[in-house]
């Protein structure tokens, strides 16, 4: 029986086809380092990072490609802007619905820098944060920093940033949006949603290779970030200090050249397949998915009213340990899924499904097809009668 992968909102699989073939022949055929090397091979590989910058830059309507730093993945890129920018005892809103590469730089800053931090809960029926609520939580005291989440990985939910983006800026905060599960799946403009910083990854629903990932940051922004990686940018080799500007700012070190080759080529492929038709893909799929698990016996999907979605359903089988459903769809099915607390163990104290482990995350990808989701409800079908 064929491996089925419903996993994406971990890793993207399988990539297309031109990202598995640029990664090669770049791994082949590549010579020369970004910014260091001289001659063709120099221009050659500064022509692939700033075309995928670029490409990156129109896919997500980044202001400019400049204000774009490559980084390893969303949770470097997130903890780059979280430890570059806050300081001792200022305080910071974020919600329950964030991943633990959000929730553990910050409370390791609340012990090392006595950050303030306030949660704010979602609507555990639709998995929302409501605006109203996070302006509550402003009005309490002087706040530096709104971090969310725009798609949470346990609920696939969108979240109304743009609203959260005006009250935050209201109240004097920056905003940073976590897109690690929108990017690439959702389309969204980070000028129109007026954030100030935009993290996420390259991997997921961008279709690259692990180890990539990016920061973008607001033009002007960027002075105000503290470097957390100093060293040989290529460029202004006479300073002694971290350059201000953008990229060179966070960008220490040899890049990745051959996982941005992979992500250059799958940027190109978003570009031609467009964002928008691989949502509509996705959300049929996980419409589907959705609407099906719902009418078998026993089991319940989270949250239990559905909106906007990237791609996620999260359910559990009666009381069931969700670790012990995955191992069955792995082993008598071989659906490769995800189960647990998702690294976001606050939305599981929400929603209370401790109890079972977490639950089981199954998460289609644009080049899976309906008859794979009608295969995967079958399967749910099948281990839930025999509970």
């Amino acid at each position: 029986m064929q491996t089925l992968y419903l996993d994406n909102a971990a890793t993207s699989f399988p990539k297309p086809v031109v990202v598995c073939d640029a990664v090669d022949t770049w791994m082949r055929q590549g010579s020369g380092a970004y910014g260091r090397t001289a001659g063709a091979a120099a221009d050659a590989v500064g022509q692939m990072v700033e075309q995928t910058r670029h490409r990156l830059a129109t896919l997500l309507d980044i202001p400019a490609s400049s204000d774009i730093a490559f980084t390893f993945n969303c949770t470097d890129s997130l903890n780059l802007l979280l430890r570059g920018l806050l300081c001792l005892g200022e305080r910071v809103v974020t919600t329950t619905l964030e991943h633990n590469s959000v929730l553990r730089p910050l409370h390791q800053l609340m012990q090392e820098q006595q950050l303030l931090v306030d949660f704010v809960d979602c609507d555990p029926l639709t998995g929302i944060v409501d605006p109203n609520d996070i302006r509550h939580a402003l009005r309490q005291q002087p706040t530096r920093l709104v971090v969310i989440t725009h798609a949470s990985n346990v609920l696939g939910t969108v979240q109304p940033i743009r609203a959260i983006a005006d009250e935050a800026h209201a109240a004097g905060a920056l905003v940073l949006l976590d897109a690690a599960q929108t990017a690439g799946h959702f389309p969204f403009s980070m000028r129109e949603l007026d954030v100030d910083f935009l993290a996420t990854a390259g991997h997921k629903g961008l279709l690259g290779p692990t180890g990539t990932g990016l920061l973008a940051i607001r033009s002007g922004l960027a002075p105000q970030i503290r470097p957390m990686r100093c060293g040989g940018t290529g460029t202004a080799s006479e300073q002694l200090l971290q350059p201000n500007e953008m990229p060179m700012r966070l960008e220490s070190g040899n890049l990745n050249l051959p996982g941005l080759a992979g992500l250059h080529a799958a940027a190109g492929w978003l570009t031609q397949q467009t964002i928008a038709r691989v949502s509509q893909h996705v959300e049929l799929l996980t419409t589907r998915l959705r609407e099906q698990l719902q009418q078998i016996p026993g089991v319940t999907c989270y949250p239990q009213q559905s909106g906007a979605s990237c791609g996620i359903v999260s359910f559990n089988i009666h009381e069931a340990d969700c670790r012990e459903v995955a191992t069955i769809l792995d082993q008598s099915f071989h659906i490769v899924c995800r189960a647990g607390l998702h690294c976001a163990p606050l939305i599981h104290r929400q929603l209370g499904t401790v109890r079972s482990g977490g639950t089981v995350r199954l998460s289609p990808g644009p080049l899976n097809s309906i008859e794979q989701i009608d295969l995967a409800t079958d399967a749910v079908t099948q281990i839930a009668a025999a509970f």
